[in-house]
């Protein structure tokens, strides 16, 4: 069975009020083009497919096309799409039945009583079991492992069995995400690898935007993201693609990269910059280069008043669209001065700013505070993720 597996389009997303549909119908077309070139038997999205639980009608429109272009590039396909913590679970739904018709399996929502509904059959090819996006204290104890022991029940020819999800994996490299820490990305707590079970050959995850593999069998992978969605996100980005001989047999994966008609780029490269030297190096970007451009400046106290101002006149005139003034200021810590960029600093985990700021009072974060101080940050990131959802 050979299988394209990606995840986290996020359609409608917009980078600092700035409209990328362009660049995600480009997207769209490499899909369509890799999916002619390929011939799979599936082609797995696993979440997020837009980036509001509300999208406009334009976008659902770029959706539904694009879903079109898919399936004519390879009529044979099946094409399994989940919803993530982004999507509405009703809004994949709504078209259910119409979108089967084209062998398209839409599934928003956990189904508790009909457990099946999640298990799609790639005739002669293999099985798919498809959870989407579940708070982990709705979803009963053992679902993925009922769902591959049915599986199990069915498959008399020894087929490959693909499980997919949309959830963090506890000590996955959450680079990238500005919702992060020890416990939680993106308001998802991590859960142990242990709870999908056993009996799957490839575990397609979607939520995480850093291509990575968990664990060390090869069997389980996080694609990442097609499109960055932020100017953090300095990794590749890509679709994965994956081959599978047997049910038992080793995966064998692949990647390809997929082209950004906007890229985001950092001025500087690498460090930070004084003011006027990002100037400088913002005037001299070239004109006709389309990118969206952030600009890291180090500053000792403040920025000037009319700075933002200055920088949209420098690309006034240029293809790029500029974002934002990224600064780093010194922060005085305990065991000397460490500079530190706003950017980094919400990357920090809250544990890390923790034990620096009981450092700098001369006090011992021991196993017993960093234990008190987890259990108070799960409380406020379960009341901050209902809020959120």
């Amino acid at each position: 069975m050979k299988i394209i597996h990606t995840s986290d389009w996020h359609l409608g997303h917009t980078l600092y009020d700035h409209d990328r549909t362009e660049e995600q119908l480009d997207m769209l077309g490499q899909m369509s083009g890799l999916v002619s070139d390929i011939q799979p038997d599936l082609f797995l999205l696993c979440g997020d497919v837009f980036h509001v639980s509300q999208p406009s009608a334009a976008i659902q429109t770029v959706f539904a096309e694009a879903l079109l272009a898919l399936h004519e590039a390879c009529p044979e396909m099946t094409i399994v799409i989940t919803a993530g913590n982004h999507d509405s679970p009703s809004r994949h739904e709504v078209f259910k039945r119409p979108w089967k018709s084209m062998n398209v399996h839409m599934i928003g929502s956990l189904s508790r009583e009909c457990p099946e509904d999640h298990i799609i059959e790639i005739p002669g090819k293999g099985f798919a079991a498809a959870v989407p996006y579940c708070n982990e204290r709705n979803l009963p104890d053992g679902f993925y492992q009922n769902l591959l022991d049915i599986i199990a029940e069915r498959n008399h020819e020894g087929l490959p069995v693909v499980m997919s999800a949309h959830t963090t994996v506890s000590g996955c490299d959450a680079s990238g995400h500005d919702r992060a820490s020890d416990f939680s990305v993106g308001g998802i707590d991590g859960v142990n690898i242990s709870e999908f079970g056993s009996g799957y050959d490839y575990l397609a995850l979607g939520h995480i935007h850093k291509p990575q593999f968990i664990g060390g069998d090869g069997k389980v992978r996080y694609c990442g993201t097609p499109l960055p969605v932020s100017f953090d996100e300095t990794y590749g980005h890509s679709v994965t693609i994956v081959e599978l001989d047997a049910h038992g047999a080793a995966p064998r994966t692949d990647t390809v990269e997929i082209g950004n008609l906007r890229p985001v780029v950092t001025l500087p490269s690498e460090g930070f910059a004084t003011w006027d030297e990002a100037k400088g190096l913002l005037a001299a970007f070239p004109d006709n280069l389309k990118a969206y451009v952030r600009l890291n400046v180090a500053v000792e106290d403040f920025l000037p008043p009319d700075a933002f101002a200055e920088a949209v006149q420098l690309a006034e005139d240029k293809a790029c669209r500029f974002c934002c003034i990224n600064t780093r200021r010194l922060v005085e810590t305990g065991s000397g001065a460490k500079e530190m960029s706003v950017s980094e600093f919400r990357e920090e985990s809250p544990l890390k700013i923790a034990e620096r700021y009981a450092a700098d009072n001369g006090i011992e974060f021991d196993e017993e505070l960093q234990m008190i101080f987890g259990e108070v940050l799960k409380i406020i990131e379960e009341e901050s993720r209902e809020q959120y959802n």
